[in-house]
């Protein structure tokens, strides 16, 4: 073969090679010249943001844009050079100063929803309706309801809205340093009241007299027919067409608006961000809101504190089972495990599932051929639920709430659950509150706490909370309504392993599992699992001197929750004529709004009788639209101050738009 020969083929593979590549649709963000020039321009606007001509040109900018968008005053032409010159250079209590200088997307006109006129009509009545049934749920259980929607609807009734109208939660603040946060100094006296438990709400007498004659305190909870009403015009503005077409109209139309903001201040918003001071994701206050007690440590760190039990405590009686009291060594034994043998991989309580390695090798190997198979389309078009894209966390977990739970069993074993992640147990949960906090070490001397690092080198929860000064918490604790003596011993665990800290507080959930307990005849009937949940609460409120430990455990308490699977399916619809409490006897666990009625009805009563004895009142923050029916949803639009999940929302454009009216947001846990 000639030398020209060879030159025009490799000229012809230079060319397909260059026309393979121009076929290519590579995102803008990918070549290292683009960044670079958007790093050199930002570096660039910064330094001349303080240049005081800069200033200048940009103040008169803005107010010739704006007088432009105007229309001049009758009599007068438009305004004059000399005009705009002496208005930019006002004073700095100037408008033009203080207005922000975000590009705006104006939208004019006197109609633009995109639907007819009285369907429009409709929906606004609708959705107005609902916010006024919202506002008056949140408001008689002490819940947050946004000032801005307030006055709106306040002028849509032609009212006057007063700041002495608001309502806002109370949180007992942390103690100062050096005060004791277990004080049982200056405890309310007794009030002697009264309690009685009637329709499976809590009711609070004055005295003996007044609970014969049936005559209650003025306490407001709403009936379960007011109730019932309530809900089914939620469910009617669910199912209504025109609201339905609206909400997904506007929710279209607020995107689009959001994603041409995002377009044209995308670097005015990047340039305010880096101008900011000491401020960035990793020194920002950020509070965990939806993490279980159970859950907070990572699994190298509890398989770290088996293992240090182990070595110092092989000896100790840590169980008792079947009357026959075993140690942590004959624990293991049992199971025929060794701690020092145990891996993250076999300790197995992680939701995320992690990959094999020569899974996780033949995985990428799939990506790069499925990358040189695709290579003439563009990058942006690739189907992401192909083969080569399986989402890999939560693949044994997702949807499957029996596996999920048993994650909390280390190795598959109920006995290290009951050992190690419990408060009541034969060891009153010593090992679970060394694992959350280093209970004692506050006034200890450096001798106590080298000894106890020696024993226990694990890094603590709350200890890593507390060094880390922007990170708080917010574990939640279990209170299954099997006895009213759960109370009583979840107080004294805190108490006892002095749980306080200043950088958590802490909820309760309640499982909806009465079905269990009443097919192990643990409970007669419902009420008697709403008695023993909610009346020790009443009894710490009403007479703290003689529940002392329970009343300064409430002092840290900020809410509850409602958990357990949504998905599981109930016969029973609930309505206004579903049977009371102390009449629901069978083995059928109720459905998921009967439990929230009637944890919404009783924390309502104890937050006003709180709010009169001057102690902090608790929130209602129940898991709701992860799975199951809307009507989740919907019961906990009335009764929740927010939720947890709420994936179901996006099926339900209407809790949508009305949860950007409210400005509430769902707590969420970090990703990873």
């Amino acid at each position: 073969m000639s030398l020209c020969e060879v030159d025009e083929d490799v000229r012809q593979k230079v060319e397909k090679v260059f026309h393979m590549m121009s076929n290519l649709a590579i995102a803008e963000e990918l070549p290292i010249s683009v960044n670079q020039a958007k790093e050199h321009e930002l570096l660039k606007e910064l330094a001349e943001q303080r240049s005081e001509d800069c200033v200048r040109r940009r103040k008169s900018f803005r107010m010739m844009r704006s007088m432009s968008m105007q229309a001049p005053p009758e009599g007068e032409g438009p305004p004059s050079a000399r005009t705009l010159m002496d208005s930019s250079c006002a004073g700095p209590t100037s408008q033009w100063e203080i207005t922000p200088e975000y590009q705006r997307v104006t939208i004019s006109g006197d109609y633009c929803a995109g639907i007819t006129v009285d369907d429009y009509e409709q929906a606004a009545k609708a959705l107005l309706k609902a916010l006024v049934i919202r506002e008056k749920y949140s408001k008689l259980v002490y819940h947050r309801f946004p000032r801005t929607t307030a006055q709106f609807l306040r002028r849509a009734e032609n009212k006057k809205w007063s700041v002495e109208d608001e309502v806002l939660p109370e949180m007992y603040p942390s103690p100062n340093k050096g005060v004791d946060p277990y004080s049982t100094e200056g405890i309310p006296e007794d009030l002697h009241y009264k309690l009685s438990l009637k329709d499976g709400v809590v009711h609070v007498y004055k005295d003996d007299e007044a609970l014969q004659q049936e005559q209650p305190h003025s306490l407001p909870y709403p009936d379960l027919e007011t109730f019932a009403i309530d809900l089914s015009h939620i469910l009617a503005m669910i199912a209504d067409g025109p609201t339905k077409t609206y909400c997904h109209r506007r929710l279209s139309f607020l995107g689009s608006k959001f994603s041409l903001h995002e377009m044209l201040n995308e670097m005015a918003e990047l340039k305010e961000l880096k101008s900011v001071s000491h401020r960035d994701f990793y020194n920002v206050r950020k509070v965990d809101t939806h993490i279980h007690a159970a859950a907070c440590m990572n699994q190298k760190h509890l398989l770290s504190f088996i293992q240090s039990t182990y070595h110092n405590d092989a000896e100790r009686v840590v169980l008792e089972k079947d009357n026959k009291k075993l140690t942590l060594k004959e624990v293991f034994a049992k199971l025929k495990k060794d701690p020092y043998d145990l891996t993250v991989d076999s300790l197995d309580v992680h939701a995320r599932q992690l990959e094999p390695l020569d899974r996780l090798v033949a995985r990428l190997a799939s990506e790069w051929l499925l990358f040189h198979a695709t290579m003439r389309r563009s990058v942006r078009s690739r189907d992401r639920h192909s083969p080569g894209f399986l989402p890999l966390q939560g693949r044994q977990t997702f949807h499957r709430f029996d596996k999920f739970n048993a994650k909390y069993n280390p190795v598959g074993a109920s006995e290290l659950r009951e050992i190690y992640l419990k408060t009541d147990n034969y060891i009153n949960g010593e090992y679970f509150a060394s694992l959350i906090k280093r209970h004692g070490l506050e006034h200890a001397t450096s001798a106590d706490k080298s000894s106890y690092l020696n024993r226990h080198s694990s890094q603590e929860v709350a200890c890593d909370l507390e060094e880390s000064k922007y990170q708080f918490a917010e574990p939640r604790l279990s209170i299954y309504g099997r006895s009213m003596s759960e109370w009583k011993n979840l107080a004294n665990w805190f108490i006892k392993q002095r749980m306080c800290s200043p950088n958590m507080r802490w909820m309760i959930q309640v499982p909806r599992i009465y079905d269990i307990f009443r097919v192990k005849n643990l409970i007669p009937n419902y009420a008697k699992l709403l008695e023993n949940i909610f009346l020790p609460l009443f009894l710490a409120t009403v007479n703290p001197q003689q529940h002392k430990e329970l009343h300064v455990f409430l002092k840290y308490v900020t809410g509850f929750d409602s958990v357990d699977d949504e998905s599981k399916h109930s016969d029973h619809v609930f309505s206004y004529k579903s049977p009371r409490p102390e009449s629901w006897t069978t083995e059928e666990n109720p459905p998921y709004s009967y439990y929230l009625y009637h944890m919404y009805a009783n924390i309502m009563v104890l937050n006003n009788l709180r709010k009169q004895r001057g102690l902090n009142p608790f929130q209602f923050r129940p898991h709701c639209g992860e799975a199951g029916s809307i009507t989740h949803l919907a019961c906990a639009f009335l009764t929740a101050d927010n939720i947890s999940h709420g994936l179901k929302l996006k099926e339900v454009r209407i809790f949508s738009l009305i949860r950007i009216f409210r400005k509430t947001c769902s707590p969420c846990s970090p990703v990873f």
